[in-house]
Formats: C-alpha cells, structure tokens, sequence
C-alpha cells in the first residue's frame, strides 16, 4: 500500500497564533509544497471560513499540482440533519477536490457534551457522510478527533468509530492526538491494541500528533514503526499552541533513517529552501535551530569537533546535510582551533592551510576577541575581513580613512527628536565632509557616511541596512555597559551579508560595524 504524505499547513498550521494567511499566500504555500512532493495539501474548510472557499475556488485554475492532490476539510453531517441536506458537506462538495477530510469525533465524552447526541448517531453521522461523499468520488480521509483520549477512556466505543469509518468507506482513519498529550511508546501501544482489538490493517491508518509534550515527531515516527502508513504535519511545525508535526522533520526521518522513499526522487533536497520560503511568506523568523532546515542544523562550534569534521565531515553530522539543502557550517567562537578556523577560512574560499603564521595570528586574534565581546559566529564578512587582512596580497582595500565623526541628539520643545551626524574622511586622496539626518543616531551616521562616499562609490547605491542588532554582553550592566551590534547589509541582487562590532559605546560600535560592512560590500562589488 502506497506511502502517504499529507500536509494540513495551510488549516491546522494556520491556527498558529499571530499567522494570518490571505488567499495569495496560501496558493503560494501550496506550490512550495507540491515542490517538496508531498501527496495531499489540505486547503481549508470551504463553506466554513470564507477565505478558504475563495482560496478552492482560485485553486481550481490557478494552481497545476505535479504531485499533490488537493484535499477539501469539513465535518461530518450534522446531528439529525440528512446528509444531503447539510451545507457545510455542499461546502465539500462544491470545492470540487478530488479528496475531502472528515473531522469525526472518536471520544464519546466529547459526542455527549459538546456534540450534545448520542454515540449511536455519531457513528451514523460519520457512516452517513462517508457513504455520500464516496458516492459522489471523492477519496475520503476521516480525521479521529481526541483518538488517543477516547482510547484510553472507552476503547471499545473508540474502536467502534474507526471501524464505522472504514466500512463507509474511508480510504484512511487518522488517529489525532489532539490534545498533543502522548508519548511514543503510548502511540505505539494504542496502534498495536486497535490492530489487534478491531482487525484493522495498520496501513488503513493515519497519525497526526499535535506538540504539546514535544513529542510529535517522535510520536509521528512511532506510529509508522507500529504500521501506520500515512502521516501527518505542518511546515515548520505551526500550529496552535506548541504546533503540530514539523512535516520536514516527519519525512526526513523516514525516509533518511528508516528507509522509507516517502517523497518523489530528488524532492528531498528542496526541503530547506521551501521551509524558508514557508517561513517568508509566513512572516515567521525562520528557526536557526529547527531539525534538518535550520541554519544552526548544521554548525558545530567546538575545536574538538572541528578537528575531526576536517578528516571526515560525516564523523560529526548526523547525515549528509547536501541531501536536505543545508550546508555545514564552523562557527568561529573562543572555543575554536586552528582546525575551526582553517576550516570555516576555507568555507569562505579562503586558504589558510598553506599560511601556517596567518593562520596562528588569525586563531590568536579571534580568541582575544571574542573574549572581549565580539561573536564573529554570526558575522561571517567580518571575519573574512579579519582572515584576509592576514594573508599576503588579500587583504581588502579600505575604501577611506577616517578624520573624525560627530553625532548629535536633538530633542526639541516641540516633541521633535532629531539625528545628526557629520563624518570627516579621507577617500582617494580627498577630503570629504558630510553631514546627513537620520531615523536615529545610527541611521544618521550610516547616511553622512554614504553621502560622503557616494561619488567616489556609486555601488552604495544598491546597499541597504536590512536589519541592525544591539546586545548588551553578559557580565555588563547599565547604561555604561559594553554592547555588540550585529548589521545585516543586501545589495541589489538579493546577497546579504553580516558584521559585527563591540565597544562600551554604542555608536562606535555600530560604526565599526557599517565600516565592515561597506568594506566588505565594495570589496566584492569589484569581484
């Protein structure tokens, strides 16, 4: 029976606090996901969320699926209500998807108190509504909610949904942890007791784990290793509260760990790009930590580490990070060698294997100053910058020298707060004063210095400021504290860059910071 990979981000991953897609959005998420080879995307639940009914209506013509089928939510008929006549399963029906998911509910305290009937008309309604949607060709999911609570409650009433669904004819009965409460070896054990209680085939069966004990992919994967044959997740794991089954980490581990070619050849791949993505038109950070996607997923920051990924890469990586779109990345940080920094010099197409002094003075300059507060970690043109000014004929032309910069703050009677800064530089053999208002101090002086630059640089153009951090360092407190600032630079074609600079004062620090980052920017403006 074949594999099933069903993807609900843009329903159940939607319900994530804070997220809100439009129908633009959604039809641009359901291509990512096409593109990583999942085999059904469920939309919505038309009739019942506007939106959604907009969003299958677009779907019909706007979206050319290559690999997914296209999957409509709703809810079985409603208590005494015939099937034909309920419009939420017209909702269904008009959205004209070759698939539906049936919510049912498999917990029969929840059938008596919030449904307010009785256990024998669920199970009609759910036998009912099947039947119909069957009838009219569509390929039927039904949804088990509170599975693994009604399990544990009434197994025997529990059991008797699954059966009603799949004798209807479902094509699977999903089992969900809806309140995200199990663990692993509970997920196994309640598959393996249905199996054996009710004489179901395992691969008739679904898993969707919500992640309220951090357990969803886990619980996800125990639930296939017991039989079940189709799983469940979100991108990045949204959803409410903690969120579901990162649909990334699901398949990854299944088909990297255990064997299992769950997605299309050569889908895999596309896996960090298309979490990105998912993240972008989310307006999510994406997580720098997550399993297999995140930019941390790969980094390894220790000099003992370092020294064994330079024999072979694979000693310290849990699989090839290539074969998910990731790259491995050496953080260079106090703890780092002369191994991390040959290393992570080489990442940067820098050879310092072959300069066994400037790899010395490199190693001896970073741990000085990361013990002072700088993190070169996330500022990756700034060591570059570094590892180039100690190699013979690479170092980086500065593009100027500076004479002096002021910075003035001015708060007026008016309420008015304005920034200005004056930047004295030689460029070229010129001496060139400017001066320019900012949103702030920082912006301010990130303008005087363009300004002062512009005719000799006319590539700062295409610069911009993307984003500008400010920590105050542990073991320093108040306003006389020392502060690192992180700048985030892109340039026209979409490359970013990152540097960082530290000093007790927050302007000189940022300045170190921008006179990197446009050092660095020219530098390979001219490459």
């Amino acid at each position: 029976m074949t594999f099933q990979v069903y993807d609900t981000t843009l329903r159940d991953g939607a319900q994530r606090e804070g997220l809100s897609y439009s129908v633009v959005d959604k039809l641009a998420v359901a291509r990512l996901l096409d593109e990583l080879g999942v085999g059904f995307i469920e939309g919505g639940w038309p009739g019942a969320v506007p939106k959604d009914t907009e969003f299958f209506r677009r779907a019909r013509t706007e979206l050319d699926l290559k690999h997914a089928v296209l999957v409509a939510f709703g809810a079985t008929r409603r208590a005494g209500v015939a099937v034909q006549d309920d419009p939420q399963v017209r909702g269904l029906l008009d959205a004209e998807t070759p698939a539906v998911a049936l919510v049912a509910k498999a917990d029969i305290r929840h059938v008596e108190r919030a449904l307010r009937t009785t256990g024998a008309e669920n199970l009609a309604m759910i036998r009912d509504t099947v039947a119909y949607l069957v009838a009219q060709g569509r390929r039927v999911f039904v949804d088990g909610e509170h599975f693994f609570d009604g399990w544990r409650h009434d197994p025997a009433y529990t059991a008797s949904v699954v059966q009603a669904a799949l004798d209807a004819g479902a094509e699977r009965f999903v089992l969900c942890d809806t309140n995200g409460g199990m663990l692993p070896s509970q997920v196994t054990a309640a598959v393996v007791d249905l199996t054996a209680r009710t004489g179901v085939a395992p691969e008739l069966l679904g898993i969707h784990c919500q992640n309220d004990t951090a357990c969803a992919v886990a619980n996800t994967i125990a639930a296939v290793e017991a039989g079940v044959r189709h799983v469940q997740g979100t991108a990045n794991g949204y959803g409410e509260r903690p969120g579901n089954a990162d649909i990334f980490a699901v398949v990854a581990n299944l088909q990297l760990k255990l064997g299992m070619p769950v997605l299309p050849e050569g889908c895999l791949e596309q896996m960090v790009r298309v979490s990105h993505a998912i993240a972008e038109i989310a307006n999510i950070a994406p997580d720098t930590h997550q399993a297999y996607v995140g930019a941390a997923a790969f980094a390894h920051k220790a000099g003992l580490h370092a020294s064994a990924i330079k024999v072979d890469p694979l000693l310290y990586n849990h699989v090839d990070p290539s074969v998910v779109g990731n790259d491995m990345r050496i953080l260079v940080t106090e703890m780092a060698g002369r191994a991390s920094v040959e290393l992570k010099s080489r990442e940067l197409g820098l050879d310092l294997a072959g300069h066994p002094e400037a790899l010395s003075k490199v190693t001896s300059r970073v741990k000085e100053l990361e013990a002072g507060g700088w993190s070169f970690e996330a500022a990756d043109a700034s060591f570059e910058l570094l590892v180039r000014s100690e190699l013979p004929d690479a170092a980086p032309a500065r593009p100027f020298a500076l004479e002096s910069y002021r910075v003035l703050v001015e708060h007026r009677e008016d309420g008015a707060v304005v920034s200005e800064a004056t930047v004295k530089i030689r460029v070229r053999g010129e001496r060139v004063i400017a001066t320019a208002e900012g949103n702030g101090p920082i912006n301010a002086l990130d303008e005087a210095l363009r300004v002062a630059l512009a005719r000799h640089y006319p590539e700062l153009r295409d610069f911009e400021l993307a984003d500008y951090k400010v920590r105050i360092l542990e073991g320093s407190h108040g306003t006389g504290a020392v502060t690192r600032v992180l700048v985030e630079t892109v340039d026209g074609a979409g490359r970013d860059w990152t540097t960082v600079g530290v000093h007790p004062n927050v302007v000189e620090a940022s300045w170190h910071a921008l006179v990197d980052a446009l050092t660095y920017g020219l530098d390979r403006a001219r490459v």
